[in-house]
């Protein structure tokens, strides 16, 4: 009975586990972009960064937004979305990113034209500003995963690491674009800076690759469809991508550039491509691997 329910079934009417196909490739990328996007404007926010607090901006604003609509059946109805908040962290979700995108602009605009003497706004008030922003930031970081982990049917998703994966990699993200793009103007007068978020962007991605472990260990020990989620990223049809993009590319190979070849903007440029691409890599196949777990036989036992 146990091999009967791991074989992987389609839409018959058959015990086995069955792919999740709702959420897939879109989703994955409007995932990655509304994480990445807040990552990079937190991270840039405690550098006062302006360019990077714009462009993650425009990141979550833009593409998650166009990815996110694209994957939605009926996009004129998707406004309807944000009406839950007591019990839909999607709701949460769009009202963090309201609230982000908004005193972020807020924030920006104070930084670069110093709004706060111009029309006498006040140091408490662009401190509430300031406050508003970061945290809704953390919070786009976060609630896809919360989401997710609310996913009792497929063991792949349903753990309290999903929301940790998606902060721990956004602010992966965050920090070696604030790195790359501040390269010549950031961090010019101040190379220590430079050389402490290098070091931080090295310490994330070993928390990324704890988390992931992490992730990985926890579904194959939950159930059988958490076993086959995992065979598949491991032995499976996503072995490949999962070994060589997620860990090789994606964490262990912009670790040794940063380490072996520091303060060179060619290494650091390489380690923010491989990262990204093993980041994006990951939001894919967490989606492609996620499979509802088998339906109960209820035959009698002999």
């Amino acid at each position: 009975m146990a091999m009967q329910e791991t074989k992987i079934v389609g839409d018959s009417f058959q015990v086995g586990v069955r792919f999740q196909r709702y959420w897939d490739t879109s989703m994955a990328i409007a995932f990655f972009c509304g994480e990445l996007g807040a990552g990079l404007f937190f991270v840039s926010f405690l550098f006062d960064f302006v360019p990077g607090m714009v462009t993650g901006m425009l990141i979550t604003g833009v593409f998650k937004s166009y990815f996110h609509i694209a994957h939605m059946g009926v996009p004129m109805k998707s406004w309807r979305a944000i009406l839950r908040p007591d019990r839909s962290w999607i709701s949460r979700g769009l009202m963090a990113i309201v609230f982000y995108l908004g005193f972020g602009t807020v924030h920006v605009l104070n930084l670069s034209f110093d709004l706060e003497t111009t029309l006498g706004l006040g140091t408490a008030l662009g401190n509430l500003v300031q406050f508003l922003a970061a945290a809704a930031a953390l919070v786009v970081m976060t609630y896809q995963g919360m989401a997710m982990s609310h996913s009792s049917a497929i063991s792949l998703w349903n753990t309290a690491l999903m929301p940790v994966s998606g902060l721990t990699y956004a602010l992966t993200g965050g920090a070696v674009l604030t790195m790359v793009m501040g390269w010549n103007s950031l961090f010019a007068v101040t190379p220590e800076g430079l050389n402490n978020l290098a070091t931080e962007v090295l310490l994330l991605l070993l928390v990324d690759a704890i988390v992931l472990a992490s992730v990985v260990y926890s579904a194959n020990n939950r159930s059988r469809g958490g076993q086959v989620s995992v065979s598949l990223l491991l032995s499976g049809i996503y072995r490949q991508p999962f070994l060589f993009l997620v860990v090789g590319t994606g964490l262990v190979l912009p670790a040794l550039v940063l380490w072996l070849v520091p303060g060179n903007f060619i290494a650091a440029l390489l380690a923010a491509a491989t990262i990204l691409a093993g980041y994006l890599t990951y939001r894919v196949l967490i989606f492609k691997a996620g499979v509802y777990e088998p339906m109960t036989s209820f035959r009698p036992s002999a």
